[in-house]
């Protein structure tokens, strides 16, 4: 099943990493217990390979009129690069802004009026970043058919901010698979689950610290 052997995938490199009695703490101050960094897949071959044929079999598979790719900037640029690579596809990028300078492009790559785009992201949590994309690709003219990423923390915050902007996303994976896996392989203890569902459902409620 593709969304285990990703999940294994990601923790055997630690681009997923489980730490729930020493949280990290995220920018805008949330104590974690999980680290992810899906840019570490780019340096692991076998890891790699696995991640970019189970992305390019999700666009072959939920977006089959897919014309052209976009990657997030900076994250989904090399996925959307080697994906687009093994399907023949063109891809391009969407950057957080507008250059400030030359053609002051904010899409990178030729996208035409019409175009039918997935969107290729590497991490979905509140669903904030991947959803400003969709929005400047849909302002440009294109049919945003969806998104295919790696990972997703499943929040409530995330799902329905997809929803409420008609974002469809498929995800190789997703926390509550990497979890069952992490404690199925001693990454963590059963008995943690519980507290790593407890973050996941509400990030800002610190009791499963305790």
């Amino acid at each position: 099943m593709t969304e285990r052997l990703i999940a294994k995938d990601l923790l055997k490199i630690r681009a997923v990493f489980f730490r729930p009695d020493e949280p990290f703490t995220w920018a805008s101050g949330i104590k974690s217990p999980v680290y992810c960094d899906n840019r570490l897949t780019l340096t692991a071959p076998e890891v790699r390979n696995d991640v970019e044929n189970a992305l390019a079999r999700t666009v072959r598979e939920h977006y089959p009129d897919a014309e052209v790719l976009m990657g997030t900037s900076t994250a989904g640029i090399a996925h959307a690069a080697i994906v687009g690579h093994l399907l023949g596809m063109p891809m391009g990028y969407v950057r957080s802004g507008a250059k400030d300078h030359g053609r002051k492009n904010q899409i990178e790559g030729r996208l035409l009026p019409g175009q039918k785009v997935v969107v290729i992201e590497d991490l979905i949590s509140t669903g904030g970043s991947v959803i400003e994309v969709v929005n400047v690709l849909r302002e440009a003219g294109a049919e945003v058919l969806g998104v295919a990423s790696i990972f997703t923390y499943g929040m409530k915050k995330g799902l329905e901010r997809l929803e409420s902007a008609r974002v469809k996303n498929i995800s190789l994976t997703n926390f509550d698979v990497i979890a069952e896996v992490a404690a199925e392989e001693g990454y963590i203890r059963a008995e943690d689950i519980e507290r790593l569902i407890a973050f996941r459902n509400n990030p800002s409620d610190e009791s499963w610290i305790k």
